[in-house]
C-alpha cells in the first residue's frame, strides 16, 4: 500500500564527521543540493524507496503485514505436519464389533463379570455382555445416576450408584436378581442430606467404605457386609440346579446393531424388593487429622506429670507447644510475608481422602487375640489432601473403639496420588514433589524410591499385571510373582512414562510419551491398562482418538474409532469401561441430527463394544498370552512359591545331591534316625 516516487527517492546527508570540504548550511530541499555531493547520499533502507503513508493507515498496513506473515507461518506448520504424517505408518484403525443404541443420555458406566452397568435417567440398566441384551432396567428415582460402580463378589456383584442428590444406594445381584441392601446416606431432612463422593469395596466384599460431604465437613463411614447373610437369604434350593445355565463364551458374530426399543427382556432377570437383605454393620467413623494446636501446659515438668501414655516429642503428632508460641509464630509469618497476604484470598476447598482396604501383612502389627479368615481384608490405608501421612486403621473393631490409627507412614512432601495394586500388593505412594514410594506389601519392604523428571508431576497411576517380553512377545508368568511390578504414570503435563521395580534392584523409570509441545491436540487425557493382552495401554487423547500402546517397545500397535457420524461427547473427559475378564472396552459415542430443537430428541445416544480378538493384530497375542513353567524354570525367573512347593523342591535337590554321592547319602540317613529316635525320647518325658 505504498507508491513508488521514480527519482525522488528520500536520501540523508553523512554524518558531519565525515563530509569532506569545508562545512556550509545546507540548501533548504533536495532540489537546491549539488550534484558533486550526490555520492555522499545513501540509502537507509531500501523501503524509503516507497512513499511513507500517513496515518492510519500506516498502522493498517503493518498489521495487514503482520497478518500475512502469521498466516504464512502456520501455513507452513500445517505443511510439514501434514508431510511428517504421511511420512509415517498410520495404525490400522479397527471399528466397533457392537453398538447398543440407548433412549436416554448415559452419565457413568461400569462392567462386571458379564454385565455392564449403565447409569442414566432415573435410574440404571444391567445389560449382558455377550448379546448385547438389556436384562433389567431400575428407574424409580426421581434424578438422574451421575456415577456408579460395580464390584466382583465371586458369584454376586455388588452395585453402588450415586445419584444428583448425592446418595449412594447398595444392590446386591445374584443369579439375575436384584436386592436392595440400603440407601447408605438417605435422610428424610433434605438440609440434612449428605454427598457421596468416593465408595471402596475391599477385595472378597466383607468390607465397604462412603467418603461423605455434608454441613462443611467431611468423613469416611466403614461397614462390614454380611455377605454370607445375604447369600444364604437369597439362595434358593430350586434354582441352584439349572441345567440350561452353562458357561457362556464371547461369540463375536451375535453382537450387531441393536435397539433398546426391541430388546428382548430377560425373564429370569427381576428386582426383589420384597426380600429385605440384613443392613450393613457401621464399624468406624474416619475424620480428617485435626489442625495442629497449642496446649494449656505452661512447663514441660507439667506436661509429664499430667501425661499418662507415652508420646514423642517433636514428631508432630501429640506435641506440647503452648498457645503463645504459636501466636509468635503467626505474628512473624504475618509481617515477613505481609505483601503477600494482603490480597483477597479464596475459600481453603475441604480436604478428600483416598483409600483402600489392605490385606494381611507383616508391614501391620495386628493384635495376637484378633483372629479372621486369611485372606481377609484387615486393614483401611487412607491419606488426606495436603497431608504428609498414610494411616493405616485395624478393621477388627466396633464402633464403640475410638477411631484412631494403629500406625502411620510419614513422607518428606504431601501425598498427591496414589494407587494399589489388583492383586493388594504392591502401593506406589507419589508425592507433590514428584517423588514416587514404591512399597512390597506382601514382603513387607519398599521396592525404592523415583523421582519424576524435573517439571513433571504425577497425575494418576494405573498398575500393570506383570509380564515378560518373551521370544519377542509380552506374555504373562505361570503364576504368580514375588517382589516385581510395573505402571505407567500420566504425568499433568500429559507425558507418559514406565516404571519398574525388581526385588532388591532399584525401580527405573522410562519415558514412553513425550510431552507435546506443538500439537496440543494429542493431549492424553486418559489411560487404561488392558489385562487381557500383557504390556499394552489404552490412550485416549484430546482430539478423540483411542490407541493401544505396546509399553515394551514403546510404539501404538493399533487404533479404534466409533463410526465418523458418532464422534466422543466430551475428547478430554472420555466415557469408557474395559473389562477385567473379557478382551473388549465399552466406548460412548453420540450422533447430533441437524436440528435446532435444543432438547434430546434429535440426538442418538450410542455406547459401541471393541473386541481385541476381533482384531487380526491382537487375536494371537490375546490367545497366547502365558508362559510355560517350564520356560520359566529356563529363565531362573522368581516366583512367589507356596510353602510346601518350596520345601517340596528343596528336598528334592538335596535328594538329587545325595545321589551322586552314596557315602552321604548313608550318613545323611544315619543323621535323621538319630534325630528322630531323640525327638521321640524327648516326647515320652513330657
Amino acid at each position: 500500500m505504498s507508491f513508488p516516487r521514480g527519482s525522488q527517492t528520500q536520501k540523508i546527508r553523512h554524518p558531519i564527521g565525515t563530509r569532506k570540504g569545508p562545512l556550509e548550511v545546507p540548501p533548504p530541499t533536495e532540489k537546491d543540493w549539488p550534484k558533486e555531493d550526490e555520492e555522499d547520499h545513501v540509502l537507509v533502507d531500501p523501503n524509503e524507496e516507497l512513499d511513507s503513508l500517513p496515518q492510519p493507515y500506516r498502522m493498517i498496513n503493518k498489521l495487514v503485514n503482520l497478518l500475512f506473515d502469521q498466516s504464512w507461518e502456520i501455513i507452513e506448520e500445517r505443511n510439514a505436519l501434514r508431510e511428517a504424517e504421511s511420512s509415517q505408518i498410520q495404525p490400522t484403525v479397527f471399528p466397533p464389533l457392537g453398538e447398543i443404541q440407548l433412549n436416554k443420555m448415559p452419565n457413568c458406566m461400569a462392567v462386571s463379570q458379564d454385565y455392564v452397568f449403565i447409569g442414566g435417567a432415573k435410574g440404571f440398566t444391567i445389560y449382558n455382555l455377550y448379546n448385547a441384551k438389556q436384562i433389567y432396567a431400575w428407574e424409580k428415582l426421581k434424578v438422574d445416576v451421575t456415577s456408579i460402580w460395580a464390584t466382583d463378589l465371586g458369584n454376586e456383584i455388588l452395585i453402588a450408584p450415586v445419584d444428583e442428590m448425592g446418595i449412594v444406594r447398595l444392590f446386591y445381584f445374584y443369579k439375575e436378581g436384584l436386592y436392595l441392601v440400603k440407601a447408605i446416606n438417605e435422610v428424610d431432612d433434605t438440609s440434612k442430606q449428605t454427598t457421596c463422593i468416593k465408595m471402596e469395596v475391599s477385595q472378597g466384599g466383607d468390607f465397604a467404605a462412603f467418603l461423605l460431604q455434608g454441613a462443611g465437613d467431611i468423613w469416611l463411614d466403614v461397614y462390614k457386609l454380611p455377605k454370607e447373610t445375604w447369600l444364604k437369604k437369597v439362595e434358593n434350593p430350586q434354582l441352584t440346579s439349572n441345567p440350561k445355565k452353562k458357561v457362556r463364551q464371547l461369540q463375536l458374530n451375535t453382537l450387531g446393531l441393536i435397539s433398546a426399543d426391541q430388546l428382548e427382556m430377560d425373564t429370569n432377570a427381576c428386582f426383589k424388593g420384597d426380600i429385605k437383605l440384613s443392613l450393613p454393620v457401621y464399624i468406624m467413623k474416619i475424620k480428617p487429622p485435626k489442625a495442629v494446636t497449642g496446649t494449656p501446659f505452661k512447663s514441660p515438668l507439667e506436661v509429664f506429670a499430667k501425661i499418662k501414655d507415652c508420646y514423642g516429642l517433636g514428631s508432630g503428632q501429640n506435641h506440647f507447644i503452648k498457645d503463645s508460641q504459636w501466636e509468635q509464630q503467626a505474628e512473624i509469618f504475618q509481617a515477613s510475608y505481609k505483601k503477600y497476604l494482603d490480597g483477597e484470598w479464596e475459600e481453603e476447598p475441604l480436604s478428600t481422602a483416598t483409600f483402600y482396604f489392605l490385606l494381611p501383612s507383616c508391614l501391620f502389627a495386628m493384635p495376637t487375640e484378633v483372629k479372621g479368615p486369611t485372606g481377609m481384608t484387615c486393614v483401611l490405608g487412607i491419606h488426606w489432601t495436603r497431608s504428609h501421612n498414610f494411616f493405616l486403621y485395624s478393621l477388627n473393631r466396633t464402633l464403640k473403639d475410638k477411631a484412631d490409627p494403629e500406625g502411620v507412614w510419614p513422607c518428606a512432601a504431601p501425598i498427591a496420588v496414589s494407587q494399589l495394586s489388583c492383586s493388594s500388593s504392591y502401593l506406589v505412594l507419589a508425592c507433590e514433589d514428584g517423588v514416587l514410594t514404591l512399597w512390597d506389601l506382601a514382603k513387607g519392604f519398599p521396592l525404592g524410591v523415583a523421582a519424576l523428571p524435573q517439571g513433571c508431576f504425577c497425575q494418576s497411576i494405573h498398575f500393570l499385571k506383570y509380564f515378560l517380553v518373551h521370544k519377542g512377545q509380552n506374555m504373562y508368568p505361570e503364576g504368580p510373582v514375588k517382589s516385581q511390578m510395573k505402571c505407567v504414570v500420566l504425568c499433568t503435563d500429559a507425558s507418559l512414562h514406565l516404571l519398574e521395580a525388581s526385588g532388591t534392584q532399584g525401580p527405573t523409570i522410562s519415558v514412553l510419551v513425550e510431552r507435546p509441545v506443538k500439537h496440543l491436540d494429542k493431549t492424553i487425557c486418559a489411560v487404561a491398562p488392558v489385562p487381557a493382552l500383557p504390556g499394552m495401554v489404552l490412550i485416549f487423547s484430546k482430539n478423540g482418538s483411542v490407541c493401544l500402546m505396546d509399553v515394551a517397545k514403546r510404539e501404538i500397535i493399533c487404533a479404534f474409532a466409533p463410526p465418523g457420524a458418532f464422534p466422543l461427547e466430551v475428547p478430554w473427559k472420555p466415557m469408557f469401561a474395559v473389562s477385567p475378564d473379557h478382551p473388549c472396552f465399552l466406548l460412548r459415542g453420540d450422533y447430533s441430527h441437524e436440528t435446532e430443537s435444543t432438547d434430546d430428541a434429535g440426538i442418538q445416544y450410542s455406547v459401541f463394544y471393541f473386541n481385541f480378538e476381533a482384531c487380526p493384530l491382537l487375536e494371537s497375542i490375546s490367545k497366547n498370552c502365558i508362559i510355560p513353567q517350564r520356560d520359566l524354570d529356563n529363565m531362573a525367573f522368581p516366583q512367589a512359591l507356596s510353602l510346601e512347593k518350596r520345601c517340596e523342591r528343596f528336598l528334592q535337590k538335596s535328594y538329587r545331591k545325595l545321589e551322586k554321592n552314596p557315602e552321604k547319602e548313608q550318613e545323611h540317613w544315619a543323621r535323621l534316625q538319630r534325630y528322630s529316635l531323640l525327638l521321640q525320647k524327648e516326647s515320652f518325658k513330657k
